[in-house]
């Protein structure tokens, strides 16, 4: 097991549970990613564990188009692919070297599977009326990437602008404003 594969896991265990409290009804709610409703983030979600699957070893991926997951029993599957999400970023093998299909370091890559564990869940638990902590260490471990990937982050339209935060502010809201989401953004009444 490496470290990405045990803080996906810790994500994992906190994001399962915001998945799985989301209704049917609430798929068309608005999110802060303004261009995802629920149900659109739940496929974007589903899609980056899929192909992070892939990534870890080094196969090509496929971003080009969003699966619509919705039809099926996507709950059971989510969990299913995140098992096999962990499963593939256990293997040593899958932090070395760069990868072909992203050009970036092997642990860079797993690290924003990471990111979009962490963030994405969030996203759904605000937007869906849910509570939701992070996991610590992987909050600790993804400052410093967007830190540094920040601006190219930008560049390519994956992140939004950043939003300030108070200095005092604690390491997930920090994040949160860091990859330009509101830390206060709560859905309109």
């Amino acid at each position: 097991m490496t470290t990405i594969s045990k803080l996906l896991r810790e994500s994992a265990d906190v994001a399962l549970p915001v998945l799985h409290g989301i209704t049917d009804e609430q798929l068309a709610t608005a999110t802060p990613c303004a261009e995802f409703q629920v149900g659109d983030l739940v496929n974007h979600l589903f899609q980056v564990v899929v192909n992070f699957q892939g990534l870890a070893r080094r196969e090509a991926a496929d971003f080009s188009g969003t699966p619509d997951v919705l039809g099926t029993d996507w709950r059971a599957r989510f969990v299913d692919e995140t098992r096999e999400l962990i499963a593939a970023w256990s293997d040593d093998a899958a932090l070395e070297g760069i990868s072909p299909g992203m050009g970036l370091p092997q642990p860079t890559v797993g690290r924003m599977a990471l990111l979009d564990l962490t963030l994405h869940p969030w996203d759904l638990a605000v937007a869906t009326g849910q509570r939701y902590t992070p996991s610590h260490a992987a909050v600790e471990e993804l400052l410093l990437m967007v830190e540094q990937m920040g601006p190219m982050a930008r560049e390519w339209k994956v992140f939004g602008e950043p939003v300030p935060t108070a200095p005092d502010a604690d390491p997930f809201t920090r994040l949160l404003g860091a990859t330009g989401r509101d830390p206060g953004w709560r859905p309109a009444p």
